[in-house]
């Protein structure tokens, strides 16, 4: 096992004693800086191999990095090298924004897990795109996921304007595009997940695509991310567009609103969206509900929640066909990727 994996558990026990967004950005730094490094480079681990074809793309592994982690797309080379099968990047949106006031993202060490409510902070489209360029990973044969957001000044009902602005952006460089709609933290936008507004955003990208593909000579997959918080009748709802829309894909899901498993701990009454093991259960039940409905024609990228290969292994079982990482490796670092590749 690589040294960088064996070194994460001293590495996260200085970490925690810091704030836990410096931690995070101090992380990054760290790991650019290590990467950025020929002879650190080495300890990097080789990635394991476990092709698999999801929506066109072939997968060097099914175990992939969740959007979040770098909104700026900024460490994408340095990421990837930890093992990941694929990566995805953002959320974006069109113009820089700060988000919400610090702090904003909370530890619950007891239950492995986050709650976080940053609000789409990020650079903007243009800052994304040019970092996007200028990472090697897609030229060495990676998949690249680009995450597309509206920004928060932006009136729900123009929302679409944002998505098809970042849909033009990023669609050159994206081997495929991930639309959040499902984030707890940008003001109403969870209503986009429902009846006549979800219809009118997916018509948009679905239009926007074809032209996009005609222009650029390729065929883009798009994704739809969701909530953990969603009624069967919601669910079933949002299986019966996706493919009407010709949308190739879903992540399931995002964090969560719901507190009932974490009730009594420290930083439990934060706002914001909760991440980590007590989302595994609810997304588990998502995804269940969306295989059903949806069959096998459009991919299930399962997310919430895994902190151990066997969690992976369930989400694949309850009808996913890749997993990504997060809070996991707040918890359990580079060594949790490597698991939950054998596992799956």
């Amino acid at each position: 096992m690589s040294l960088l994996f064996n070194a994460y558990p001293l590495a996260r026990s200085a970490l925690f004693t810091l704030d836990a967004e410096k931690a995070h950005e101090l992380t990054l730094q760290r790991l650019q800086q290590a990467y950025d490094c020929r002879h650190l480079r080495r300890f990097f681990p080789p990635v394991q191999t476990r092709s698999r074809q999801l929506m066109g793309l072939t997968l060097r592994n099914p175990v992939g990095l969740a959007a979040g982690l770098d909104k700026n797309g900024a460490h994408i080379d340095a990421l990837a090298a930890l093992g990941f099968g694929f990566v995805e990047v953002g959320t974006v949106t069109p113009r820089p924004q700060d988000g919400n006031p610090r702090p904003r993202l909370f530890r619950l060490p007891r239950a492995q897990a986050l709650i976080n409510r940053f609000g789409f902070n990020n650079h903007g489209l243009d800052a994304f795109i040019a970092n996007v360029q200028r990472s090697k990973f897609r030229q060495d044969g990676g998949v690249l996921g680009l995450n597309i957001g509206k920004n928060a000044s932006t009136p729900i009902e123009n929302a679409v304007d944002d998505y098809l602005t970042c849909l033009d952006g990023v669609y050159p460089h994206a081997d495929y595009v991930t639309v959040n709609i499902s984030s707890p933290n940008t003001a109403n936008l969870r209503s986009l997940q429902g009846g006549d507004d979800l219809g009118r955003l997916l018509q948009s990208l679905q239009l926007r695509r074809e032209a996009l593909a005609d222009i650029h000579g390729k065929r883009v997959p798009l994704v739809v991310k969701i909530a953990p918080d969603l009624s069967t009748e919601q669910i079933d709802a949002i299986a019966e567009l996706l493919p009407r829309y010709e949308m190739d894909g879903v992540i399931a899901t995002n964090t969560t609103l719901d507190r009932s498993r974490v009730q009594g701990l420290p930083h439990a009454d934060e706002t914001g969206g909760l991440s980590g093991p007590p989302v595994h259960e609810l997304s588990l039940a998502v995804i269940r509900r969306l295989r059903e409905r949806l069959g096998g024609e459009t991919a299930i990228i399962g997310v919430g929640g895994i902190s151990s290969g066997t969690q992976a292994r369930e989400k694949i079982e309850a009808g996913a066909d890749a997993v990504q990482l997060y809070t996991g490796l707040i918890y359990r670092g580079p060594a949790l990727i490597e698991e939950c590749v054998r596992a799956v």
